[in-house]
């Protein structure tokens, strides 16, 4: 009978503690339209009018200017690296790693699998 009063007594606090804490939270959807009623900034419509202005930065012709200047042209760097003869072959270099000494990942991978 105790354990019941005492389940009783603290659902009733609990209930007594959290109804007033329902009723007090705001509700922020009218919050929100309330700041939107007043004079608040609309970010919305600020960056329209900044992507209006007639002043605005052309970042591709700032890059054709800045090529036809003497800047450095890194599409033309790469592609002078690419052509280069003495490019290094990776899978070459792995595998004469692999034929030395080094530790074979691949297979140390596979035996750790396998002993799982």
């Amino acid at each position: 009978m105790k354990r019941f009063a005492l389940s009783l007594l603290a659902v009733t606090t609990l209930g007594i503690v959290a109804a007033p804490a329902s009723y007090a939270a705001p509700d922020f959807d009218q919050l929100r339209r309330e700041n939107l009623e007043k004079d608040a900034v609309n970010f919305d419509e600020i960056r329209q009018e900044n992507l209006d202005k007639s002043g605005k930065v052309d970042f591709d012709q700032l890059r054709r200017e800045n090529l036809d200047k003497d800047a450095v042209d890194f599409d033309e760097i790469r592609q002078e690296n690419l052509n280069k003869s003495g490019k290094v072959d990776f899978d070459q270099l792995r595998q004469e790693n692999l034929d030395k000494d080094a530790v074979d990942f691949d297979q140390l991978r596979q035996d750790t699998l396998e002993q799982a």
